[in-house]
Protein backbone atom coordinates (compact mmCIF):
# COMPACT_ATOMS: atom_id res chain seq x y z
CA UNK A 1 0.00 0.00 0.00
CA UNK A 2 1.32 3.48 -0.86
CA UNK A 3 2.16 6.19 1.68
CA UNK A 4 -0.66 8.37 0.33
CA UNK A 5 -3.13 5.54 0.88
CA UNK A 6 -1.85 5.16 4.42
CA UNK A 7 -2.31 8.88 4.95
CA UNK A 8 -5.89 8.58 3.72
CA UNK A 9 -6.63 5.88 6.29
CA UNK A 10 -5.18 8.05 9.04
CA UNK A 11 -7.27 11.03 7.95
CA UNK A 12 -10.39 8.89 8.30
CA UNK A 13 -9.92 8.92 12.09
CA UNK A 14 -11.59 12.30 12.18
CA UNK A 15 -14.86 10.45 11.60
CA UNK A 16 -14.27 7.88 14.34
CA UNK A 17 -16.48 9.54 16.91
CA UNK A 18 -19.50 9.54 14.62
CA UNK A 19 -21.82 6.56 14.74
CA UNK A 20 -20.70 4.12 12.05
CA UNK A 21 -24.16 3.02 11.09
CA UNK A 22 -25.16 6.60 10.42
CA UNK A 23 -22.03 7.30 8.35
CA UNK A 24 -22.18 4.20 6.18
CA UNK A 25 -25.88 3.63 5.98
CA UNK A 26 -25.14 -0.07 6.32
CA UNK A 27 -27.66 -2.55 7.59
CA UNK A 28 -27.27 -3.45 11.26
CA UNK A 29 -25.26 -6.62 11.81
CA UNK A 30 -27.03 -9.50 13.55
CA UNK A 31 -25.60 -12.46 15.46
CA UNK A 32 -26.35 -14.70 12.50
CA UNK A 33 -24.09 -12.61 10.26
CA UNK A 34 -20.92 -13.43 12.19
CA UNK A 35 -18.42 -15.44 10.10
CA UNK A 36 -16.77 -18.70 11.20
CA UNK A 37 -19.25 -19.50 13.93
CA UNK A 38 -17.69 -22.94 14.44
CA UNK A 39 -14.42 -21.35 15.51
CA UNK A 40 -16.13 -18.72 17.66
CA UNK A 41 -18.00 -21.45 19.54
CA UNK A 42 -14.74 -23.21 20.46
CA UNK A 43 -13.20 -19.89 21.56
CA UNK A 44 -16.28 -19.19 23.69
CA UNK A 45 -15.98 -22.58 25.43
CA UNK A 46 -12.29 -21.95 26.11
CA UNK A 47 -13.07 -18.54 27.60
CA UNK A 48 -15.94 -19.85 29.72
CA UNK A 49 -13.58 -22.06 31.70
CA UNK A 50 -11.76 -19.23 33.49
CA UNK A 51 -14.72 -17.22 34.90
CA UNK A 52 -16.42 -20.50 35.81
CA UNK A 53 -13.41 -21.50 37.94
CA UNK A 54 -12.70 -18.05 39.39
CA UNK A 55 -16.25 -17.19 40.42
CA UNK A 56 -16.91 -20.69 41.73
CA UNK A 57 -14.13 -20.47 44.31
CA UNK A 58 -15.00 -16.87 45.20
CA UNK A 59 -18.36 -17.97 46.57
CA UNK A 60 -16.69 -20.08 49.29
CA UNK A 61 -13.11 -18.73 49.53
CA UNK A 62 -13.82 -16.78 52.73
CA UNK A 63 -15.11 -19.95 54.41
CA UNK A 64 -12.30 -22.13 53.04
CA UNK A 65 -9.77 -19.72 54.56
CA UNK A 66 -11.70 -19.93 57.81
CA UNK A 67 -11.43 -23.73 57.60
CA UNK A 68 -7.66 -23.44 57.16
CA UNK A 69 -7.30 -21.32 60.33
CA UNK A 70 -10.53 -21.04 62.40
CA UNK A 71 -8.91 -18.78 65.02
CA UNK A 72 -7.98 -15.95 62.62
CA UNK A 73 -10.03 -12.73 62.84
CA UNK A 74 -12.23 -11.61 59.94
CA UNK A 75 -9.87 -8.75 59.05
CA UNK A 76 -6.98 -11.21 58.54
CA UNK A 77 -9.18 -13.54 56.50
CA UNK A 78 -10.14 -10.59 54.29
CA UNK A 79 -6.48 -9.75 53.72
CA UNK A 80 -5.69 -13.40 52.91
CA UNK A 81 -8.57 -13.50 50.44
CA UNK A 82 -7.16 -10.44 48.69
CA UNK A 83 -3.70 -12.04 48.50
CA UNK A 84 -5.12 -15.32 47.23
CA UNK A 85 -7.18 -13.56 44.57
CA UNK A 86 -4.22 -11.41 43.54
CA UNK A 87 -1.74 -14.31 43.34
CA UNK A 88 -3.36 -15.57 40.12
CA UNK A 89 -3.22 -12.19 38.42
CA UNK A 90 0.27 -11.45 39.76
CA UNK A 91 1.56 -14.60 38.10
CA UNK A 92 -0.31 -13.63 34.93
CA UNK A 93 1.34 -10.22 34.99
CA UNK A 94 4.79 -11.83 35.03
CA UNK A 95 4.09 -14.19 32.13
CA UNK A 96 1.28 -12.73 29.98
CA UNK A 97 3.61 -10.67 27.79
CA UNK A 98 5.83 -13.73 27.34
CA UNK A 99 2.83 -15.82 26.29
CA UNK A 100 1.89 -13.07 23.83
CA UNK A 101 5.35 -13.27 22.24
CA UNK A 102 5.15 -17.07 22.18
CA UNK A 103 1.73 -16.86 20.50
CA UNK A 104 3.26 -14.62 17.80
CA UNK A 105 6.14 -17.05 17.29
CA UNK A 106 5.95 -19.38 14.25
CA UNK A 107 7.34 -22.20 16.42
CA UNK A 108 4.32 -22.29 18.76
CA UNK A 109 1.40 -20.15 17.65
CA UNK A 110 -1.90 -19.31 19.31
CA UNK A 111 -3.31 -22.81 19.76
CA UNK A 112 -0.32 -24.18 21.68
CA UNK A 113 -0.50 -21.30 24.17
CA UNK A 114 -4.23 -21.93 24.71
CA UNK A 115 -3.66 -25.62 25.41
CA UNK A 116 -0.90 -24.85 27.92
CA UNK A 117 -3.13 -22.29 29.65
CA UNK A 118 -6.12 -24.61 29.95
CA UNK A 119 -3.98 -27.52 31.15
CA UNK A 120 -2.19 -25.40 33.75
CA UNK A 121 -5.47 -23.99 35.04
CA UNK A 122 -6.89 -27.52 35.34
CA UNK A 123 -3.94 -28.69 37.48
CA UNK A 124 -4.15 -25.50 39.56
CA UNK A 125 -7.84 -26.08 40.15
CA UNK A 126 -7.35 -29.63 41.40
CA UNK A 127 -4.47 -28.59 43.66
CA UNK A 128 -6.50 -25.75 45.13
CA UNK A 129 -9.42 -28.06 45.92
CA UNK A 130 -7.20 -30.49 47.84
CA UNK A 131 -5.23 -27.79 49.70
CA UNK A 132 -5.27 -27.89 53.49
CA UNK A 133 -3.43 -24.64 54.24
CA UNK A 134 -3.26 -21.07 52.98
CA UNK A 135 0.24 -21.54 51.56
CA UNK A 136 -0.73 -24.62 49.56
CA UNK A 137 -3.70 -22.76 48.10
CA UNK A 138 -1.44 -19.80 47.28
CA UNK A 139 1.03 -22.06 45.47
CA UNK A 140 -1.60 -23.66 43.24
CA UNK A 141 -3.31 -20.35 42.49
CA UNK A 142 0.05 -18.96 41.38
CA UNK A 143 0.64 -22.02 39.18
CA UNK A 144 -2.62 -21.34 37.37
CA UNK A 145 -1.66 -17.73 36.73
CA UNK A 146 1.85 -18.56 35.47
CA UNK A 147 0.57 -20.94 32.80
CA UNK A 148 -2.50 -18.93 31.76
CA UNK A 149 -2.14 -16.27 29.08
CA UNK A 150 -5.39 -17.18 27.42
CA UNK A 151 -7.37 -13.94 27.47
CA UNK A 152 -4.92 -12.03 25.27
CA UNK A 153 -4.56 -14.96 22.87
CA UNK A 154 -8.33 -15.44 22.57
CA UNK A 155 -8.81 -11.75 21.79
CA UNK A 156 -6.08 -11.99 19.17
CA UNK A 157 -7.72 -15.00 17.53
CA UNK A 158 -11.11 -13.29 17.42
CA UNK A 159 -9.59 -10.28 15.66
CA UNK A 160 -7.90 -12.59 13.15
CA UNK A 161 -11.04 -14.64 12.51
CA UNK A 162 -13.41 -11.65 12.38
CA UNK A 163 -11.43 -9.08 10.43
CA UNK A 164 -14.16 -6.69 9.32
CA UNK A 165 -14.88 -3.89 11.77
CA UNK A 166 -18.63 -4.04 11.24
CA UNK A 167 -18.68 -7.41 13.02
CA UNK A 168 -16.36 -6.43 15.88
CA UNK A 169 -18.95 -5.00 18.27
CA UNK A 170 -20.64 -8.41 18.39
CA UNK A 171 -17.58 -10.64 18.02
CA UNK A 172 -15.66 -8.99 20.87
CA UNK A 173 -18.85 -9.07 22.94
CA UNK A 174 -18.61 -12.88 23.04
CA UNK A 175 -15.82 -12.89 25.65
CA UNK A 176 -17.46 -10.61 28.26
CA UNK A 177 -20.82 -12.27 27.57
CA UNK A 178 -19.17 -15.61 28.28
CA UNK A 179 -17.81 -14.12 31.50
CA UNK A 180 -21.37 -13.27 32.55
CA UNK A 181 -22.46 -16.84 31.82
CA UNK A 182 -19.57 -18.06 33.97
CA UNK A 183 -20.51 -15.86 36.90
CA UNK A 184 -24.06 -17.20 36.77
CA UNK A 185 -23.08 -20.87 36.76
CA UNK A 186 -19.83 -20.75 38.76
CA UNK A 187 -21.04 -19.18 42.04
CA UNK A 188 -24.15 -21.34 42.13
CA UNK A 189 -22.13 -24.54 41.64
CA UNK A 190 -19.51 -23.40 44.12
CA UNK A 191 -22.10 -22.53 46.73
CA UNK A 192 -24.02 -25.79 46.31
CA UNK A 193 -21.00 -28.14 46.17
CA UNK A 194 -18.73 -26.55 48.78
CA UNK A 195 -18.51 -28.30 52.16
CA UNK A 196 -21.22 -30.90 51.39
CA UNK A 197 -20.62 -32.64 54.75
CA UNK A 198 -21.50 -29.44 56.61
CA UNK A 199 -24.27 -28.30 54.26
CA UNK A 200 -25.94 -31.69 53.85
CA UNK A 201 -24.93 -33.59 57.04
CA UNK A 202 -27.57 -36.31 56.68
CA UNK A 203 -26.34 -37.27 53.22
CA UNK A 204 -22.59 -36.55 53.22
CA UNK A 205 -21.77 -36.05 56.90
CA UNK A 206 -20.27 -39.52 57.31
CA UNK A 207 -18.31 -39.56 54.03
CA UNK A 208 -14.64 -39.26 54.98
CA UNK A 209 -13.58 -37.68 51.68
CA UNK A 210 -15.89 -34.71 52.15
CA UNK A 211 -14.82 -34.17 55.77
CA UNK A 212 -11.10 -34.24 54.90
CA UNK A 213 -11.46 -32.15 51.69
CA UNK A 214 -14.68 -30.15 52.06
CA UNK A 215 -13.92 -27.83 49.12
CA UNK A 216 -12.65 -30.41 46.61
CA UNK A 217 -15.99 -31.17 44.91
CA UNK A 218 -16.50 -27.82 43.08
CA UNK A 219 -12.87 -27.83 41.97
CA UNK A 220 -13.12 -31.37 40.58
CA UNK A 221 -16.15 -30.31 38.56
CA UNK A 222 -14.30 -27.23 37.28
CA UNK A 223 -11.33 -29.43 36.30
CA UNK A 224 -13.62 -31.70 34.31
CA UNK A 225 -15.00 -28.70 32.43
CA UNK A 226 -11.45 -27.45 31.74
CA UNK A 227 -10.52 -30.86 30.36
CA UNK A 228 -13.39 -30.81 27.87
CA UNK A 229 -12.54 -27.22 26.89
CA UNK A 230 -8.93 -28.27 26.25
CA UNK A 231 -10.08 -31.25 24.18
CA UNK A 232 -12.36 -29.05 22.04
CA UNK A 233 -9.49 -26.62 21.38
CA UNK A 234 -7.13 -29.43 20.36
CA UNK A 235 -9.67 -31.15 18.10
CA UNK A 236 -11.60 -28.32 16.48
CA UNK A 237 -9.79 -24.95 16.77
CA UNK A 238 -7.80 -23.81 13.74
CA UNK A 239 -4.51 -21.96 14.09
CA UNK A 240 -4.84 -18.31 13.02
CA UNK A 241 -1.16 -17.33 12.94
CA UNK A 242 -0.15 -16.81 9.28
CA UNK A 243 3.29 -18.34 9.64
CA UNK A 244 1.80 -21.66 10.88
CA UNK A 245 -0.79 -22.03 8.12
CA UNK A 246 1.02 -24.94 6.48
CA UNK A 247 2.09 -26.73 9.68
CA UNK A 248 0.37 -30.06 10.18
CA UNK A 249 -2.20 -30.07 13.01
CA UNK A 250 -2.81 -33.66 14.16
CA UNK A 251 -5.50 -32.59 16.62
CA UNK A 252 -7.48 -30.83 13.90
CA UNK A 253 -7.07 -33.86 11.62
CA UNK A 254 -8.48 -36.12 14.32
CA UNK A 255 -11.30 -33.65 14.90
CA UNK A 256 -12.21 -33.73 11.20
CA UNK A 257 -12.26 -37.55 11.29
CA UNK A 258 -14.56 -37.47 14.33
CA UNK A 259 -16.89 -35.10 12.52
CA UNK A 260 -16.97 -37.49 9.58
CA UNK A 261 -17.74 -40.44 11.85
CA UNK A 262 -20.65 -38.70 13.55
CA UNK A 263 -22.05 -37.00 10.47
CA UNK A 264 -24.60 -39.19 8.70
CA UNK A 265 -24.70 -36.80 5.77
CA UNK A 266 -20.97 -37.10 5.19
CA UNK A 267 -21.23 -40.88 5.24
CA UNK A 268 -23.89 -40.79 2.57
CA UNK A 269 -21.83 -38.38 0.46
CA UNK A 270 -18.83 -40.73 0.69
CA UNK A 271 -20.81 -43.58 -0.91
CA UNK A 272 -22.77 -41.48 -3.41
CA UNK A 273 -22.63 -42.75 -7.02
CA UNK A 274 -20.38 -40.75 -9.37
CA UNK A 275 -23.00 -40.84 -12.10
CA UNK A 276 -25.02 -38.11 -10.45
CA UNK A 277 -24.17 -34.61 -11.66
CA UNK A 278 -24.90 -33.07 -8.27
CA UNK A 279 -22.81 -35.65 -6.44
CA UNK A 280 -19.84 -35.20 -8.73
CA UNK A 281 -20.03 -31.44 -8.34
CA UNK A 282 -20.09 -31.86 -4.59
CA UNK A 283 -17.05 -34.13 -4.72
CA UNK A 284 -15.18 -31.61 -6.87
CA UNK A 285 -15.96 -28.73 -4.51
CA UNK A 286 -15.29 -30.55 -1.23
CA UNK A 287 -11.46 -30.45 -1.47
CA UNK A 288 -11.63 -26.69 -1.99
CA UNK A 289 -13.87 -26.23 1.03
CA UNK A 290 -11.66 -28.52 3.10
CA UNK A 291 -8.54 -26.62 2.04
CA UNK A 292 -10.10 -23.31 3.08
CA UNK A 293 -10.99 -24.76 6.49
CA UNK A 294 -7.53 -26.07 7.24
CA UNK A 295 -5.77 -22.95 6.01
CA UNK A 296 -7.85 -20.73 8.29
CA UNK A 297 -9.17 -18.48 5.48
CA UNK A 298 -12.28 -16.51 6.29
CA UNK A 299 -15.42 -16.63 4.19
CA UNK A 300 -18.15 -14.01 4.28
CA UNK A 301 -21.44 -15.71 5.05
CA UNK A 302 -23.41 -13.34 2.83
CA UNK A 303 -21.30 -13.05 -0.33
CA UNK A 304 -19.33 -16.28 -0.23
CA UNK A 305 -16.15 -14.41 -1.17
CA UNK A 306 -12.90 -15.27 0.56
CA UNK A 307 -11.71 -12.81 3.14
CA UNK A 308 -8.12 -12.30 4.16
CA UNK A 309 -6.67 -14.45 1.38
CA UNK A 310 -3.52 -12.30 1.11
CA UNK A 311 -1.11 -11.54 3.93
CA UNK A 312 -1.07 -7.89 4.90
CA UNK A 313 2.56 -7.68 5.96
CA UNK A 314 5.96 -9.25 5.36
CA UNK A 315 8.00 -7.70 8.20
CA UNK A 316 7.61 -7.68 11.98
CA UNK A 317 7.49 -4.38 13.85
CA UNK A 318 10.36 -4.03 16.38
CA UNK A 319 9.26 -4.18 20.02
CA UNK A 320 10.60 -0.69 20.77
CA UNK A 321 8.21 0.86 18.23
CA UNK A 322 5.06 -0.67 19.72
CA UNK A 323 4.41 2.02 22.34
CA UNK A 324 2.89 4.80 20.28
CA UNK A 325 1.02 7.64 21.94
CA UNK A 326 -2.36 5.98 21.44
CA UNK A 327 -1.10 2.59 22.65
CA UNK A 328 0.28 4.21 25.80
CA UNK A 329 -2.92 6.08 26.66
CA UNK A 330 -5.06 3.03 25.88
CA UNK A 331 -2.96 0.90 28.23
CA UNK A 332 -3.23 3.50 31.01
CA UNK A 333 -7.02 3.52 30.66
CA UNK A 334 -6.98 -0.28 30.56
CA UNK A 335 -4.93 -0.37 33.79
CA UNK A 336 -7.29 1.92 35.70
CA UNK A 337 -10.40 0.09 34.57
CA UNK A 338 -8.92 -3.33 35.37
CA UNK A 339 -7.85 -1.99 38.77
CA UNK A 340 -11.31 -1.00 39.98
CA UNK A 341 -13.29 -3.77 38.20
CA UNK A 342 -10.87 -6.48 39.39
CA UNK A 343 -10.87 -5.09 42.92
CA UNK A 344 -14.67 -5.03 42.98
CA UNK A 345 -14.78 -8.68 41.89
CA UNK A 346 -12.37 -9.53 44.72
CA UNK A 347 -13.92 -7.47 47.51
CA UNK A 348 -17.56 -8.03 46.64
CA UNK A 349 -17.74 -11.64 47.83
CA UNK A 350 -15.65 -10.78 50.93
CA UNK A 351 -18.05 -7.95 51.77
CA UNK A 352 -21.02 -10.29 51.32
CA UNK A 353 -19.42 -12.90 53.61
CA UNK A 354 -18.24 -10.43 56.31
CA UNK A 355 -20.34 -10.81 59.48
CA UNK A 356 -23.00 -8.22 60.23
CA UNK A 357 -22.05 -5.43 62.64
CA UNK A 358 -22.89 -6.55 66.19
CA UNK A 359 -23.54 -3.60 68.57
CA UNK A 360 -23.15 -5.81 71.67
CA UNK A 361 -19.60 -6.81 70.69
CA UNK A 362 -18.78 -3.20 69.82
CA UNK A 363 -19.93 -2.05 73.24
CA UNK A 364 -17.75 -4.67 74.92
CA UNK A 365 -14.66 -3.59 73.00
CA UNK A 366 -12.66 -0.66 74.36
CA UNK A 367 -11.19 0.31 70.97
CA UNK A 368 -14.39 0.16 68.96
CA UNK A 369 -15.73 3.35 67.40
CA UNK A 370 -19.36 4.34 67.75
CA UNK A 371 -21.16 4.34 64.40
CA UNK A 372 -21.83 7.88 63.16
CA UNK A 373 -23.58 8.12 59.83
CA UNK A 374 -23.11 8.88 57.02
CA UNK A 375 -19.45 7.75 56.94
CA UNK A 376 -18.48 6.01 60.19
CA UNK A 377 -20.01 2.52 60.18
CA UNK A 378 -18.80 -1.03 59.61
CA UNK A 379 -19.85 -4.64 59.01
CA UNK A 380 -20.92 -6.72 56.02
CA UNK A 381 -23.96 -8.76 55.06
CA UNK A 382 -23.00 -12.12 56.64
CA UNK A 383 -24.30 -14.25 53.75
CA UNK A 384 -23.58 -17.98 53.51
CA UNK A 385 -21.88 -19.56 50.44
CA UNK A 386 -25.17 -20.45 48.73
CA UNK A 387 -26.46 -16.91 49.22
CA UNK A 388 -23.12 -15.42 48.12
CA UNK A 389 -23.35 -17.52 44.97
CA UNK A 390 -26.86 -16.26 44.31
CA UNK A 391 -25.85 -12.63 44.87
CA UNK A 392 -22.91 -13.00 42.48
CA UNK A 393 -25.10 -14.74 39.89
CA UNK A 394 -27.29 -11.63 39.79
CA UNK A 395 -24.29 -9.93 38.11
CA UNK A 396 -24.41 -12.40 35.25
CA UNK A 397 -28.18 -12.46 34.82
CA UNK A 398 -28.37 -8.69 34.46
CA UNK A 399 -25.31 -8.57 32.20
CA UNK A 400 -26.49 -11.27 29.78
CA UNK A 401 -29.76 -9.47 29.08
CA UNK A 402 -28.02 -6.17 28.44
CA UNK A 403 -25.32 -7.68 26.23
CA UNK A 404 -27.70 -9.64 24.05
CA UNK A 405 -30.34 -6.99 23.63
CA UNK A 406 -28.96 -3.51 24.15
CA UNK A 407 -25.17 -3.31 23.67
CA UNK A 408 -24.92 -4.06 19.91
CA UNK A 409 -27.68 -1.57 19.09
CA UNK A 410 -26.27 1.15 21.32
CA UNK A 411 -22.70 0.58 20.15
CA UNK A 412 -23.82 0.88 16.54
CA UNK A 413 -25.54 4.19 17.25
CA UNK A 414 -22.91 5.79 19.50
CA UNK A 415 -19.72 4.16 18.25
CA UNK A 416 -17.16 2.32 20.35
CA UNK A 417 -15.39 5.30 21.89
CA UNK A 418 -18.54 7.21 22.86
CA UNK A 419 -20.29 4.25 24.47
CA UNK A 420 -17.08 3.39 26.34
CA UNK A 421 -16.74 6.87 27.86
CA UNK A 422 -20.43 7.15 28.64
CA UNK A 423 -20.64 3.98 30.71
CA UNK A 424 -17.38 4.53 32.56
CA UNK A 425 -19.39 7.09 34.53
CA UNK A 426 -21.47 4.33 36.17
CA UNK A 427 -18.57 2.89 38.16
CA UNK A 428 -17.92 5.78 40.61
CA UNK A 429 -21.57 5.82 41.69
CA UNK A 430 -21.60 2.03 42.19
CA UNK A 431 -18.55 1.93 44.43
CA UNK A 432 -19.77 4.87 46.50
CA UNK A 433 -23.05 3.09 47.28
CA UNK A 434 -21.75 -0.45 48.00
CA UNK A 435 -20.84 -0.04 51.73
CA UNK A 436 -24.29 1.36 52.51
CA UNK A 437 -25.76 -2.09 51.80
CA UNK A 438 -24.65 -3.04 55.32
CA UNK A 439 -27.07 -0.41 56.70
CA UNK A 440 -30.18 -1.70 54.88
CA UNK A 441 -32.79 -2.82 57.47
CA UNK A 442 -33.16 -6.58 57.87
CA UNK A 443 -36.01 -8.71 59.16
CA UNK A 444 -33.71 -10.30 61.75
CA UNK A 445 -31.67 -8.32 64.30
CA UNK A 446 -27.85 -8.36 64.33
CA UNK A 447 -25.69 -10.39 64.48
CA UNK A 448 -27.86 -12.56 62.21
CA UNK A 449 -27.05 -12.47 58.46
CA UNK A 450 -28.89 -9.90 56.40
CA UNK A 451 -32.14 -11.15 54.90
CA UNK A 452 -35.46 -9.87 53.66
CA UNK A 453 -36.74 -8.41 50.41
CA UNK A 454 -35.28 -4.95 51.10
CA UNK A 455 -31.72 -6.33 51.31
CA UNK A 456 -31.99 -8.26 48.05
CA UNK A 457 -33.59 -5.32 46.24
CA UNK A 458 -30.73 -3.09 47.40
CA UNK A 459 -28.15 -5.67 46.25
CA UNK A 460 -29.83 -5.94 42.84
CA UNK A 461 -29.98 -2.15 42.48
CA UNK A 462 -26.28 -1.61 43.22
CA UNK A 463 -25.28 -4.54 41.03
CA UNK A 464 -27.39 -3.19 38.18
CA UNK A 465 -25.26 -0.03 38.10
CA UNK A 466 -22.01 -2.01 38.13
CA UNK A 467 -23.18 -4.48 35.50
CA UNK A 468 -24.40 -1.75 33.15
CA UNK A 469 -21.02 -0.05 33.34
CA UNK A 470 -19.07 -3.29 32.93
CA UNK A 471 -21.31 -4.67 30.18
CA UNK A 472 -20.78 -1.69 27.91
CA UNK A 473 -17.28 -0.63 28.90
CA UNK A 474 -15.40 -3.96 28.82
CA UNK A 475 -16.18 -4.97 25.20
CA UNK A 476 -15.35 -1.44 24.04
CA UNK A 477 -12.08 -1.53 26.00
CA UNK A 478 -11.15 -4.81 24.30
CA UNK A 479 -11.90 -3.39 20.84
CA UNK A 480 -9.81 -0.27 21.59
CA UNK A 481 -6.83 -2.36 22.74
CA UNK A 482 -7.14 -4.46 19.59
CA UNK A 483 -7.43 -1.49 17.25
CA UNK A 484 -4.65 0.57 18.85
CA UNK A 485 -2.16 -2.05 17.61
CA UNK A 486 0.37 -0.11 15.49
CA UNK A 487 1.07 -3.05 13.12
CA UNK A 488 -0.61 -6.45 12.50
CA UNK A 489 2.65 -8.32 13.10
CA UNK A 490 2.54 -7.45 16.83
CA UNK A 491 -1.17 -8.03 17.42
CA UNK A 492 -0.59 -10.96 19.79
CA UNK A 493 2.17 -9.04 21.57
CA UNK A 494 -0.07 -6.00 22.14
CA UNK A 495 -2.83 -8.21 23.53
CA UNK A 496 -0.21 -9.88 25.74
CA UNK A 497 0.96 -6.47 26.98
CA UNK A 498 -2.66 -5.49 27.56
CA UNK A 499 -3.24 -8.64 29.59
CA UNK A 500 -0.03 -8.01 31.57
CA UNK A 501 -1.16 -4.47 32.36
CA UNK A 502 -4.62 -5.75 33.31
CA UNK A 503 -3.15 -8.55 35.42
CA UNK A 504 -0.86 -6.13 37.25
CA UNK A 505 -3.84 -3.91 38.01
CA UNK A 506 -5.93 -6.89 39.17
CA UNK A 507 -2.99 -7.93 41.35
CA UNK A 508 -2.28 -4.57 42.91
CA UNK A 509 -5.95 -3.70 43.44
CA UNK A 510 -7.11 -6.75 45.45
CA UNK A 511 -3.89 -6.89 47.52
CA UNK A 512 -3.89 -3.20 48.42
CA UNK A 513 -7.63 -2.85 48.82
CA UNK A 514 -7.94 -6.18 50.67
CA UNK A 515 -5.52 -4.78 53.26
CA UNK A 516 -7.42 -1.48 53.39
CA UNK A 517 -10.72 -3.34 53.73
CA UNK A 518 -9.44 -5.23 56.78
CA UNK A 519 -8.05 -1.98 58.18
CA UNK A 520 -11.41 -0.29 57.66
CA UNK A 521 -13.20 -3.09 59.51
CA UNK A 522 -10.90 -2.64 62.51
CA UNK A 523 -11.29 1.15 62.43
CA UNK A 524 -15.06 1.02 62.07
CA UNK A 525 -15.11 2.64 58.60
CA UNK A 526 -15.85 -0.17 56.15
CA UNK A 527 -16.60 2.26 53.32
CA UNK A 528 -13.15 3.85 53.08
CA UNK A 529 -11.84 1.33 50.54
CA UNK A 530 -15.00 1.57 48.42
CA UNK A 531 -14.89 5.35 48.30
CA UNK A 532 -11.22 5.21 47.34
CA UNK A 533 -12.19 2.83 44.52
CA UNK A 534 -14.72 5.39 43.36
CA UNK A 535 -11.89 7.92 43.04
CA UNK A 536 -9.88 5.47 40.90
CA UNK A 537 -12.90 5.06 38.60
CA UNK A 538 -13.08 8.84 38.18
CA UNK A 539 -9.43 8.93 37.08
CA UNK A 540 -10.23 6.11 34.65
CA UNK A 541 -12.87 8.25 33.00
CA UNK A 542 -10.47 11.19 32.71
CA UNK A 543 -7.85 8.94 31.09
CA UNK A 544 -10.39 7.83 28.48
CA UNK A 545 -10.55 11.38 27.12
CA UNK A 546 -7.03 10.98 25.68
CA UNK A 547 -7.75 7.74 23.80
CA UNK A 548 -8.85 7.39 20.17
CA UNK A 549 -9.84 4.33 18.16
CA UNK A 550 -7.09 3.14 15.81
CA UNK A 551 -7.30 0.93 12.74
CA UNK A 552 -4.77 -1.77 13.73
CA UNK A 553 -2.20 -0.66 11.15
CA UNK A 554 -0.94 2.76 12.17
CA UNK A 555 2.70 2.12 11.18
CA UNK A 556 3.45 0.95 7.64
CA UNK A 557 6.61 -1.02 6.88
CA UNK A 558 8.24 -1.73 3.55
CA UNK A 559 6.42 -4.56 1.77
CA UNK A 560 3.07 -4.01 3.52
CA UNK A 561 0.06 -4.21 1.26
CA UNK A 562 -3.55 -3.20 1.65
CA UNK A 563 -5.83 -5.92 2.91
CA UNK A 564 -8.48 -7.27 0.57
CA UNK A 565 -11.15 -7.38 3.25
Amino acid sequence: MSRSAAADTVSERTLESAPRQQLTGAKAVSWGDLPRKDQLIVITLARLSEPLVQTSLQSYMFYQLKWFSPDLPDSTISSQAGILHASFTAAQFLTAMLWGRVADSPRCGRKTVLLIGLGGTMLSCLGFGFSTSFWEALLFRSLGGITNGNIGVLRTMISEIVKEKKYQSRAFLLLPMTFNIGIIIGPILGGLLSDPAGTYPDTFGKVGFFTHFPYAAPNILSAVFLFFAMASVWLFLEETLDSREMVRDRGLELGQKLKMCFSHRNKEASYAPLASTDSSAELELSPIVEENKTSGKQTDSDTGKQKGARRRYTQRLPFRRIFTRNVSFTLVANFLMAFHVGTFNSLWFVFLSTPVYDPSKAAASQNALVQKLPFIFTGGLGLQPREVGMAMAILGVIGIGLQLGLYPWLSARLGTIRSWRLFLVFFPFTYFLVPYLSLVPSSSPPPSPKDGIAVWMAIAGVLALQVVGRTFALPAQTILVNNCTPHPSVLGTVHGIGQSVSSFARTLGPMLCGFLYGLGLNMGVVGVVWWGLSGVAIFGFLASLFVWEGDGHEIWLEGDEESDI
